[in-house]
């Protein structure tokens, strides 16, 4: 999330202060006995305005090669990412 939320902040898209949270899951299998960790998902929310959904999706799609704990695991174990974007609380 750190190397996402980077990359947005570098196009002048706001990620700190809570706009970037994520909610990881993980999949684990036994494998003799021992449970293994075989699946993560990392599902970010991003509170932006519509207008920068193309630059969220573009930089969505070229981060994870740029994060460093992704290159140290993606040969053995399968880690995939998903964003959502919600708008921004109105404001009086």
């Amino acid at each position: 999330m750190g190397t996402f939320g980077g990359a947005l902040e570098a196009r002048h898209i706001d990620a700190s202060n809570g706009k970037l949270t994520a909610d990881v899951t993980g999949e684990v299998e036994a494998e003799d006995s021992v449970l293994v960790s075989r699946r993560i998902h990392v599902a970010m929310r991003l509170v932006a305005p519509e207008a920068v959904r193309e630059t969220v999706e573009r930089t969505h799609g070229i981060y994870a090669m740029h994060c460093p704990l992704y290159r140290t695991l993606h040969k053995t174990i399968q880690l995939t990412s998903s964003f959502e974007l919600g708008a921004p609380a109105a404001t009086s």
